[in-house]
């Protein structure tokens, strides 16, 4: 018996064992929500699939829509109604706000640091009211524009560029450049990729290296006797690009305190705002809260502004009847190729219903941030036992047929009867979640996207690259913690 065999048993030896244990100290008297019967060990691991939130959705039109699984030593709790989703995020918000942290995340202290990953605590709630003050509220936003402006601007050069050459345009890289630039400018007052390259983005692939490891499903998320085994390797690959981000922090960081030992000059951004507050509290606020709230944002923020926008492309291009819609409803009201401002967004309805119906049929996270109870919760009759974890299923909840009509159309007019926002307030469209631990970023999210999608619609045409039709655009997506394309929409653009 050689060594890897060895190892392998011993270690499924153990987990046969502590699954046999759990089971017997279980308390039978406690009433789980109603889900699949689940297998010796690994429970229901075997019917998640490659696309754990369709896989989820499905079951739920078998047990309901509040859901229970076992995943190993671990019970899964899914909601896929809008009305449980109410109860959750709302109602009985306090008791469903410690989020669980993937053991992919729970490296160089991120989360004891990051405002995404602390529970409701004081420091938690000093990261939210600086966010609040720079990022969140829109009197904030509306002193960016000028800076969104300039960013969408460079974005219409670019693709102004690949027009005269005849040449294919990249959506999701170019919409992350400009994503990537304009959060760069609001943390750090400057650029950190060159809008106008085609060269390759190396923070690009260290983002959504993040997202994909932390998206996975991990065995020692399942069986957390394995944590120090590590042993799909998840949790080293994440480590290698964190420490590339934090790298990155830390210089910009430096850079920063030595301009103000230098000439003492202050620029108006987030950074700025964090350093003033870290020299005034010292002791309880200090850089590892300030890079992990960077990530946090560099997570968050860029690659779901990427993504919505690449879907909202994606349909777009598919149905050119909805593109011809959306140029026409910008030439009339805002003028043929001229650039769009933010103040022109409330005047274009077709454009907001384009946006949130990506948003309802490709919402970013498809099961937002995964919680976790931290004691015993009774919800609509059923226990939810201290530790189990908690996922909404807005993917699911965005398809409900019962509440959307042909909810698989991709159908923007939807919207004129729907008097739906995406704000957390109405839980049939829950893309960016509800309550206190609502994204953070949603006002910046819904203030870039429509300009960005109305500006390259409103100067340019666009066709599928290789004499592709559009009924043969390829749809499909990437499970993770974002649900991106797939495969990369290529389109070229075209003078209108």
């Amino acid at each position: 018996m050689d060594y890897h065999t060895l190892v392998m048993g011993s270690i499924f030896a153990l987990i046969s064992f502590v699954y046999i244990i759990a089971r017997i100290c279980s308390i039978g008297s406690k009433k789980l929500p109603p889900g699949p019967s689940p297998w010796p060990i690994i429970g229901s691991l075997h019917l998640l699939g490659a696309k754990p939130h369709v896989s989820l959705a499905n079951l739920a039109k078998i047990y309901g829509p509040i859901m229970s699984l076992k995943l190993g030593q671990i019970t899964i709790v899914v909601i896929s109604s809008s009305a449980m989703a109410k109860q959750v995020l709302q109602k009985q918000d306090l008791a469903f706000s410690s989020r669980f942290i993937p053991n992919a995340l729970q490296i160089q202290n991120y989360c004891r640091f990051s405002v995404s990953w602390l529970p409701v605590c004081p420091p938690w709630r000093t990261l939210r009211r600086i966010l609040n003050k720079n990022i969140v509220l829109f009197n904030r936003i509306d002193a960016n524009q000028r800076l969104r402006s300039q960013k969408v601007k460079q974005l219409i050069t670019y693709c102004d560029k690949c027009c005269q050459e005849g040449r294919v345009v990249d959506i999701g890289l170019v919409a992350f450049k400009t994503s990537l630039n304009l959060l760069s400018n609001t943390l750090f007052s400057k650029d950190l990729v060159d809008p106008l390259s085609d060269s390759k983005v190396e923070l690009k692939d260290v983002i959504w290296g993040i997202i994909h490891e932390a998206g996975k499903i991990n065995l020692v998320d399942i069986f957390p006797i394995l944590e120090k085994i590590d042993p799909q390797r998840i949790r080293y690959r994440t480590n290698i690009h964190f420490a590339k981000l934090f790298k990155l922090f830390g210089d910009l960081i430096n850079e920063r305190l030595e301009e103000k030992k230098k000439n003492h000059s202050e620029k108006s951004d987030v950074l700025e705002t964090f350093l003033d507050h870290a020299a005034e509290n010292s002791k309880e606020f200090d850089e590892n809260y300030i890079k992990s709230t960077f990530l946090d944002l560099f997570i968050g923020g860029i690659d779901t502004t990427t993504s919505t926008l690449e879907w909202a492309m994606a349909e777009t291009v598919r149905q050119p009847e909805i593109m011809r819609k959306a140029q026409a409803e910008l030439a009339e009201v805002v003028g043929k190729g001229k650039p769009i401002e933010e103040a022109d967004v409330s005047r274009l309805p077709y454009l907001q219903f384009i946006v949130k119906e990506t948003l309802r049929m490709h919402p970013p996270a498809p099961f937002l941030i995964p919680r976790i109870v931290d004691q015993d919760v009774e919800l609509c009759d059923y226990i939810i036992p201290k530790g189990s974890r908690v996922l909404v299923n807005v993917w699911a909840i965005g398809r409900d047929s019962t509440f959307w009509e042909e909810p698989l159309v991709f159908k923007p007019e939807r919207f004129k009867s729907l008097k739906l926002d995406v704000q957390g307030k109405n839980f049939e469209l829950l893309p960016f979640g509800a309550g206190r631990r609502i994204c953070p970023g949603l006002p910046l999210a819904l203030g870039i996207i429509p300009v960005m999608l109305g500006s390259i619609l409103n100067s340019f045409n666009w066709k599928l690259e290789a004499g592709i039709e559009p009924k043969d655009l390829d749809m499909d997506e990437k499970f993770g913690f974002i649900t991106p394309k797939a495969h990369p929409l290529r389109v070229i653009p075209s003078p209108l």
